[in-house]
């Protein structure tokens, strides 16, 4: 189930023709739900949805009401907790009409109210409409799987799965969001809650809107507190703790009515969960990967490795430069506003290729978060050391000669990039952690005109953790940024783009909370990475496997952007439209530019970012 929308007007107006509007936002994201949809309207209240069908799939049509036809809801999403709470709610006398996930959400609302909320395990966007209160609720899960955009004008208030259909209901040309466009700039995305215009936003994960329709008015609500007590416990029970957990929500995210997969990268993360999912299934799962013709981003003899050790029916696909050319509008203009992460491209292919054989497929989303897995942490943990011990007089007279010794010319991305990456990130006064995570333009000051310049972009965000310190500062700050606005706005709209469902198990507020209490050195002892991970599940691998080093589900965009892509490139660096729209410093992007594309300076994320918010300027904003 994969795509809802909705709108309260303003005034019972017939004349505002709300159910054809609302009909053209359902109409935008059929990718979404290709199997069915559903719409509701009472008074002023319109809801709608569109159903990819995974669990029920006769009774499940939405919307659904309970039985006094009072509250009704439309659901985005799959509850993996959802048979143990029906059954509980019949113990006490509740009934049901359907088998569906989303009739026990109604049920818990209806039983309990919005304190039903935390009771889910799942990735979910919700709307629930409840005439006895004359208010309408809707929420987002835990991490933030499942998209949410919402606005309000004098006119309306409006929500969606997608950008593109709030966008439709606009009067005018909505105006770029400072706060957004340099979040993009820095992190080459935008997370929870801006979005690129002025006036719409994201809801952030774990939260929920009250929308009162008497007053016309809306507060947002937390849903979840988050548990931070330690947990005492030897490293060798938590190993034991920690595998159950682990296969317990593997388990629960393979509930399905239909062919499920894996995409198996050949990494420590989705070999675990194909490895699960084939330990839980009676016959052979089938695992999907993705190859490069560039050997140093290719990494598929690490997956075919795994699928024979679990003999599981494995597809290959191999990615090369012409094969995405044709698509990369399709893919890149679906996010409805800039997103950067090149790793969409593959993560697009794999999805395409697997919604050929299967209608949902696992992933291992989350396991770097979760148990401390991604270099930065490493980069964090120098970072901090260096600023410890390296005066800062020195630091800033060496910078600019290490700076030319690490500069390098192709797109590999390997020691010498990372080195470069971690020297700029250094920072006396606390700021390590945020100029790691800020892989596009550090200092978008010198990038954007004085009239789109906004120099507090983190500011949101420090408020949660101002001067992170250790490995769980920099873990809450990637669930509440890059997690929530990269990684998992990557894989559903990707996804969803070809009508897959992707789960993800290591994303359960369960297992983040026990991974939140155990001793930093469980996830990272000294420098080995996701240690507690690797150790609970080594013993089903060969020797050393789970050590491997891996590169990351990136794409040669650099070379790319030299040739197939360059033409395109270059009209958006031209005098003429860069003063039209007059976002950009010229000559500062234009050095950019040219620097990478002569060969003189590998500058693929810069220029890749660029790229990016350029082809959504000329295609999207100004069509808009």
């Amino acid at each position: 189930m994969c795509g809802i929308n909705g709108i309260i007007a303003a005034s019972n107006d017939p004349k505002g023709n709300w159910s054809a509007k609302l009909q053209r936002m359902n109409a935008l994201i059929e990718h979404r739900g290709p199997d069915d949809d559903g719409f509701y309207h009472d008074d002023e209240v319109y809801m709608a949805m569109r159903r990819l069908s995974i669990i029920d799939l006769e009774t499940g049509k939405q919307p659904i009401s309970n039985a006094s036809n009072n509250i009704v809801i439309v659901f985005n999403g799959e509850i993996y907790n959802y048979k143990k709470l029906k059954t509980s709610l019949e113990n006490n006398g509740v009934t049901f009409k359907t088998n569906s996930d989303t009739e026990v959400i109604l049920r818990l609302y209806e039983t309990f109210g919005t304190s039903s909320f935390k009771m889910l395990d799942g990735m979910f966007a919700f709307s629930i409409y409840d005439k006895t209160k004359n208010k309408v609720f809707i929420a987002r899960d835990f991490f933030g799987e499942k998209p949410l955009y919402f606005t309000k004008n004098s006119d309306f208030f409006s929500w969606s799965s997608e950008l593109k259909s709030l966008a439709s209901l606009l009067h005018k040309k909505p105006d770029i969001s400072k706060e957004g466009l340099n979040l993009f700039f820095k992190l080459t995305y935008i997370p929870a809650p801006y979005t690129i215009y002025n006036d719409i936003y994201k809801l952030e994960a774990n939260h929920f809107i009250e929308f009162d329709l008497k007053s016309q008015s809306y507060q947002i609500n937390r849903i979840n507190d988050i548990s931070t007590d330690k947990i005492d416990l030897s490293f060798t029970e938590a190993k034991l703790k920690l595998h159950d957990l682990l296969m317990q929500t593997i388990e629960s995210r393979s509930v399905s009515d239909v062919p499920i997969g894996t995409f198996l990268s050949g990494g420590v993360d989705s070999s675990i969960v194909s490895l699960g999912l084939s330990k839980i299934t009676d016959s052979k799962i089938d695992t999907f990967s993705i190859g490069f013709d560039k050997s140093s981003f290719d990494e598929t003899d690490k997956s075919r490795l795994v699928a024979k050790l679990i003999g599981s029916n494995h597809h290959e696909f191999i990615l090369k430069e012409d094969d995405i050319v044709g698509d990369i509008d399709k893919v890149l203009l679906n996010f409805d506003e800039p997103f950067a992460d090149s790793s969409a491209l593959p993560t697009y292919l794999v999805s395409k290729e697997t919604s050929k054989y299967v209608k949902v497929a696992l992933t291992g989303d989350g396991g770097d978060e979760v148990f401390g897995g991604y270099n930065k942490y490493y980069m964090g943990k120098l970072s901090r050391n260096y600023t410890q011990f390296v005066p800062e007089l020195i630091h800033s007279k060496s910078k600019p000669i290490l700076t030319k010794l690490l500069n390098t010319k192709d797109d590999s991305r390997g020691k010498r990039f990372k080195l470069k990456k971690l020297l700029h990130a250094i920072d006396y006064s606390g700021n390590n952690y945020w100029n790691i995570i800020s892989l596009g333009f550090s200092n978008p000051e010198k990038l954007l005109n004085t009239s789109y310049s906004y120099s507090n972009t983190f500011s949101h965000y420090s408020q949660f953790v101002a001067k992170p310190k250790n490995l769980n500062d920099y873990r809450e700050i990637d669930r509440l940024i890059s997690l929530e606005g990269d990684m998992l706005v990557k894989v559903d709209r990707t996804s969803m783009l070809n009508s897959l469902e992707c789960r993800s198990p290591f994303l359960n507020k369960a297992l983040w909370e026990f991974s939140n209490g155990l001793p930093e050195n469980y996830l990272m002892k000294n420098w080995d990475k996701k240690h507690i991970l690797k150790e609970t599940f080594k013993s089903e691998f060969p020797d050393g496997f789970l050590d491997k080093s891996k590169k990351g589900f990136v794409v040669p965009v650099g070379d790319w952007l030299r040739n197939s892509l360059k033409t395109e490139l270059v009209s958006y660096t031209e005098d003429a439209f860069l003063e039209e729209q007059q976002i950009f410093q010229k000559s500062y992007i234009q050095q950019i530019v040219n620097n990478h594309l002569s060969g003189k300076v590998d500058n693929s994320y810069k220029v890749w970012t660029f790229y990016t918010f350029q082809k959504w300027y000329s295609k999207i904003y100004l069509n808009l």
